[in-house]
C-alpha cells in the first residue's frame, strides 16, 4: 500500500507499505483523506525530534475496515475521524476526564508497519498518510456518514486543538475579547472556537495582509499585519491572547498584550529548547500563561460534538480545505503549505 514516509533524510511516497493486523482494544480504518499540519512538517525539519523511519500524518478520517477483540462502539463501514490520543482510559488523569494527559498517550510510538522485514514507527499514534493504519480503539471517532471525509479529516487535530483550546482550557465567555496571533490552519480553528464562544472583539493578526478575508470568514472582527496595533483596538489589552505561530519573540507579545486577569495560551510549537521571556511584575495582575496539548481535547466527546456544530452550518471545515492532493503529490503539497499558499492541504487516497 502507498504512504508517506520519512527516513531522517528525506519524505518519499512508497508504495510497498505493510501494517498489521488490529490486536485486541484496536481498528483497522482505511483512510480516506488525511490533513498536513505543521507539525508532520517540524518532523521533517527537526523541529519535532522523532525517531525514524515513520509514517506521517496524524489528522485523518476514513472507513473502518477491521475491529480486534473487544471493540464495540465501531464496526466495519463505520466513518471515523482519527484522533492522536491513545489514552489508556484507566489512569488517574483519563478518570479525571483529562486524557491528554495519560501518560499513556505521550511518547510511546509503536511500529505496527513495516517495508520488507524492517519496521517502522508510527507519529503521534496515527500516521494518517496511508491508506491504512491501525489505532487504538479510543482513537477511532465514529462520525456521521454525511460529512465528507476530506473536511472530517481535519477535526483530528487542527479543529480539535484550536477550538478545543478556546472551549476548553482558556474557557473563553460571552462578550469576552480574543487576540489571535497566526491565521492558518490552527489560527483558524481559535478563530471560530471564539465566535462559537460568543466573544465579542476577535482581533486576528498576521503578517500576510491576503489572510483578511479567510480570517474574518472564520470569526475575525478585526484584522491586523502586526501586533503593534493591537492596543489600538484594545486599549486595555485583551482578555484571552493565543500564539499560534511557535515564535518565543511571538509568546512575549502575547503576554505583553494581556489585560488584567488575562491569558496567554500557548499553541505554536517553538524548536525544542527554546526559551521564553516576561516581565513577571506584569504577572502580578492575575495575569497566566498556558500550555495547551492537543486543545485539552476528549476526543469521543468533542469530535462528535463538532461533526454536529458543522452539520448545523455552525462550525466551518469545507472553507479550511483550500486545496486537495493525491498523495502521490506530497511534494507540491508540502511546498504550497510551506509557503503559506494554502490554510490547510489535504492528502487523498
Amino acid at each position: 500500500m502507498r504512504g508517506v514516509v520519512f527516513d531522517g533524510m528525506r519524505v518519499e511516497v512508497v508504495d510497498d507499505l505493510a501494517v498489521r493486523e488490529p490486536g485486541p482494544g484496536e481498528v483497522r480504518v482505511a483512510v480516506a483523506a488525511a490533513g498536513l499540519c505543521h507539525s508532520d512538517l517540524s518532523v521533517v525539519d527537526g523541529t519535532i525530534p522523532f525517531p525514524v523511519p515513520v509514517v506521517l500524518g496524524h489528522e485523518g478520517a476514513g472507513v473502518v475496515e477491521a475491529v480486534g477483540a473487544g471493540v464495540t462502539h465501531v464496526v466495519p463501514g463505520d466513518h471515523v475521524a482519527l484522533s492522536t490520543l491513545a489514552n489508556c482510559g484507566t489512569c488517574p488523569e483519563c478518570d479525571r476526564g483529562r486524557p491528554t494527559m495519560c501518560r499513556e498517550a505521550i511518547g510511546r510510538p509503536g511500529r505496527p508497519f513495516s517495508r520488507g522485514d524492517r519496521p517502522l514507527y508510527q507519529f503521534a499514534c496515527n500516521s494518517a498518510f496511508a491508506e491504512r493504519t491501525v489505532v487504538r480503539a479510543v482513537q477511532a471517532v465514529r462520525i456521521p456518514a454525511d460529512v465528507p471525509l476530506t473536511s472530517a479529516a481535519l477535526i483530528g487535530c487542527g479543529v480539535l486543538t484550536g477550538v478545543g483550546a478556546v472551549l476548553n482550557r482558556a474557557r473563553v465567555d460571552r462578550g469576552d475579547s480574543v487576540v489571535v496571533i497566526g491565521t492558518g490552519g490552527i489560527g483558524l480553528n481559535v478563530l471560530q472556537g471564539a465566535r462559537l464562544a460568543g466573544a465579542l472583539t476577535v482581533v486576528a493578526v498576521d503578517a500576510n495582509p491576503a489572510k483578511e478575508a479567510v480570517a474574518r470568514r472564520f470569526g475575525a472582527t478585526e484584522f491586523l499585519t502586526s501586533t503593534e496595533g493591537v492596543r489600538d483596538v484594545l486599549p486595555t489589552g485583551a482578555d484571552h491572547v493565543f500564539e499560534c505561530v511557535g515564535r518565543v519573540e511571538l509568546v512575549r507579545r502575547a503576554v505583553d498584550l494581556l489585560d488584567r486577569h488575562g491569558q496567554a495560551v500557548l499553541l505554536g510549537m517553538p524548536p525544542a529548547g527554546a526559551e521564553a521571556s516576561f516581565a513577571v511584575s506584569a504577572m502580578f495582575l492575575d495575569k497566566a500563561i498556558l500550555g495547551c496539548r492537543y486543545g485539552s481535547s476528549r476526543p469521543q466527546r468533542d469530535i462528535p460534538l463538532y461533526a454536529e456544530l458543522y452539520r448545523q452550518g455552525r462550525l466551518l471545515l469545507d472553507e479550511l480545505v483550500t486545496a486537495a492532493y493525491p498523495v502521490e503529490d506530497f511534494e507540491k503539497a508540502r511546498a504550497d503549505a510551506e509557503a503559506g499558499r494554502v490554510a490547510r492541504a489535504v492528502l487523498t487516497f
